[in-house]
């Protein structure tokens, strides 16, 4: 573009408002690929099986559902299956309702299930052992100045005893490990009870179970698993839906709250205030320019080309704070699924988001740029020369 040199000068006459400006444009469409990051996480987590380790097997309606103990042998025939562990979610707190812990009621082989995990041989005899015993991520005992040995009372946010009473008296028999802090933060944060006691205590269960984990032989084969576990409770009271961790987790999510809408909603709130303060910029600096507008005009440039320029001006602006914010999302997203653990799953931005992205870049600039270029276009140069535009 010949005139690039000229729009590239008027963009940068101000500096330093145009450089604050770029700041509010590269942190909207940062948030906006984080964002979108979330919803392609979520998206991705529902497709194919095939390549996941283990598969989570839940109620079909909802996961406050329990499942019948009789279903773990069933799954555990299925040709493909490794290793069938089951739980409940215990919802624990310790001390006061706040400090709420990642607890659940286990089968005693669910630790072999999840190989990230690493505990004694004599913390997992211990364990097996102690009927109230509990083992506890690193990272949990250290948070809380829990050691073995200790008496610990917790709070079920859930379950009563059979007295009625959400106070939980357990003992500390044992420390999971997770070399891997990068991976496997989540279970360095989990409270693990035995099943058999959960079972025992309260009146609610009943022999039930929260959700069955599968391990398969072959990754290659987790989709056919599954579908082979969902097939035994076909037309049942009891039907199944069987997901990979990572889809089972986003179930869990989408039925506490529609993740689409509050992606939405937040996205529309931030690029509402981005069009003001976008187009206030830009409605001051042509008019700051009106003079010079006036000389362009004078020099023989037409009402249409001071239009161009003013759009390009406008359209540059949003671009280059689009791209960089789209940029920084690619780095910071996969960085945050990093150091989550696992517990988060932002992608890198894709075609798809890019192509969103500058879409939108595109559109905003040309919507902040409408009303300055219009205005420019219609200035007079005989009033603008003489100060009265």
């Amino acid at each position: 573009m010949k005139y690039l040199h000229l729009i590239w000068a008027a963009l940068f006459r101000r500096k330093g408002r145009t450089l604050l400006t770029l700041v509010s444009i590269v942190t909207a469409f940062l948030l906006f690929g984080l964002l979108d990051a979330v919803r392609v996480g979520f998206d991705q987590a529902g497709r194919s099986a095939n390549g996941a380790q283990r598969l989570q097997t839940g109620a079909k309606i909802s996961f406050i559902q329990l499942l019948p103990m009789s279903l773990g042998a069933r799954i555990a025939q299925i040709d493909g299956v490794k290793d069938v562990a089951y739980a409940n979610w215990f919802g624990g707190a310790y001390q006061k309702p706040e400090n709420q812990v990642f607890s659940f009621a286990v089968s005693p082989n669910y630790i072999d299930i999840y190989p990230e995990m690493k505990v004694s041989a004599e913390h997992r005899k211990a364990f097996a052992d102690t009927k109230d015993g509990a083992i506890v991520g690193e990272g949990l005992a250290k948070k809380f100045g829990w050691k073995v040995g200790d008496q610990v009372p917790m709070q079920s946010t859930i379950f009563p005893d059979r007295n009625g009473s959400q106070n939980w008296p357990f003992k500390i028999v044992g420390i999971i490990q997770v070399p891997d802090k990068k991976s496997g933060a989540f279970y360095d944060q989990m409270f693990l009870l035995n099943w058999k006691y959960f079972d025992d205590t309260t009146p609610w269960n009943q022999g039930q179970v929260g959700w069955y984990v599968t391990r398969v032989k072959d990754v290659n084969q987790a989709d056919r698993v599954l579908k082979a576990i969902d097939e035994l409770s076909a037309n049942s009271d009891h039907e199944t839906r069987t997901l990979t961790e990572q889809a089972a987790m986003s179930a869990w999510m989408r039925q506490l709250a529609d993740i689409n809408l509050i992606v939405t909603s937040i996205m529309g709130a931030v690029f509402f205030t981005l069009l003001l303060l976008a187009g206030n910029t830009m409605m001051q600096a042509v008019r700051e320019r009106t003079g010079e507008i006036a000389v362009l005009k004078t020099l023989g440039f037409s009402g249409g080309s001071v239009l161009s320029m003013v759009l390009a001006e406008s359209v540059l602006l949003l671009l280059i704070g689009g791209v960089v914010g789209l940029a920084l999302a690619s780095v910071i997203g996969p960085a945050v699924s990093a150091g989550s653990g696992g517990a988060l799953n932002l992608p890198a931005a894709g075609l798809t988001s890019w192509v969103i992205g500058a879409g939108l870049a595109l559109l905003f600039g040309l919507l902040v740029g409408a009303l300055p270029a219009l205005r420019a276009m219609r200035v007079n140069i005989t009033d603008a020369l003489a100060g009265r535009a």
